[in-house]
């Protein structure tokens, strides 16, 4: 059962079975570091060049402290993803919602990465769907947006199973592994989100 938790000054915690999204805390800083070094050749090519203190405590203390800054002005929201089931829950990846936008736009931003460890077993893709009656609902957000690699087929069909659509091809895009690089844009709209959501959701 899909199970949204949250409040202004509470953690926010969307479960679906033994997946589960829930804001990052400092006590997770062993578990994702762990995870991030051993995906590191697996992500590089997919995510800005690391800082020489990525991986520090030091530096994973700012990222919690950015996180609970912007979602408290609710401009953006950072989730872990967690499969449960286990001695303790494991940290798998994590997704993003970035430069929340209101006024006459009401849209957002979608990231995401994925432990080397369960790329390729549709985590990633139902995480995302879990995530979305989340934007859409309780957020009420209009349009979800997001980018990718032309070559980066996984995030590809991510985004396809759930619905967003491919809008076109920005010109070096963004900074990744420090090459500016073309990146493929997609969105989902509030409309065909509930136009074409599955009866079971």
């Amino acid at each position: 059962m899909l199970g949204p938790l949250f409040g202004r000054d509470s953690v926010i915690e969307i479960a679906d079975g033994e997946l589960i999204l829930r804001q990052p805390r400092f006590a997770d800083y062993d578990q994702w570091r762990e995870v991030r070094l051993a995906s590191k050749a697996f992500l590089t090519p997919f995510e800005p060049v690391w800082a020489d203190n990525e991986l520090s405590q030091t530096g994973f203390r700012a990222r919690i402290r950015r996180y609970a800054k912007e979602s408290s002005e609710q401009s953006g929201y950072t989730f872990f993803l967690s499969l449960t089931g286990t001695a303790a829950p494991e940290l798998v990846g994590g997704v993003t919602l970035s430069n929340i936008r209101r006024r006459a736009a009401q849209s957002a931003s979608l990231g995401y990465w994925m432990s080397v460890k369960y790329a390729g077993r549709g985590l990633m893709t139902r995480a995302v769907g879990v995530l979305l009656p989340f934007v859409f609902n309780e957020l009420r957000l209009h349009r979800l947006e997001a980018a990718c690699l032309p070559h980066n087929l996984a995030s590809i069909r991510v985004l396809e199973k759930n619905r967003f659509r491919k809008e076109g091809l920005a010109e070096n895009y963004l900074l990744i592994n420090g090459k500016w690089q073309d990146h493929l844009l997609f969105a989902l709209t509030l409309e065909r989100f509930l136009n074409q959501r599955p009866a079971s959701a």
